[in-house]
């Protein structure tokens, strides 16, 4: 019975799928990985950071707290953008801390 066993256990001298097809199932892993979570992150990182260097003066914009603004000065060396919310208040965000742009039409 234990000489049964033993040969049952042992695979004859077969590779076991080693070489190339044992890592073609991680290859497809990283590769799907790759196109449907960091690709995809990437480019809105970068969409968001060309918006950043857009922003201009007058500009009506909300911040990722959800506060919405009209862009009255920018400071680039320190990354900081005073926002008008109301009539004589002014409130300094990093810039990184602005979320969007909007149109004319979404500010009422």
């Amino acid at each position: 019975m234990f000489e049964l066993v033993y040969a049952m256990g042992t695979q004859g001298g077969k590779g076991g799928g080693g070489g190339l097809a044992g890592f073609l199932p991680f290859i497809l892993i990283i590769f799907i990985f790759y196109f449907l979570l960091l690709r995809p992150q990437q480019k809105k990182q970068r969409r968001h950071q060309e918006m950043l260097n857009r922003l201009k003066k007058g500009d009506k914009v909300v911040t990722s707290g959800g506060m919405h603004g009209v862009v009255v000065g920018i400071n680039d060396k320190k990354d900081i953008v005073v926002l008008r919310v109301a009539e004589n208040v002014k409130i300094e965000f990093q810039k990184s801390a602005i979320a969007a742009t909007l149109s004319e039409g979404d500010k009422g």
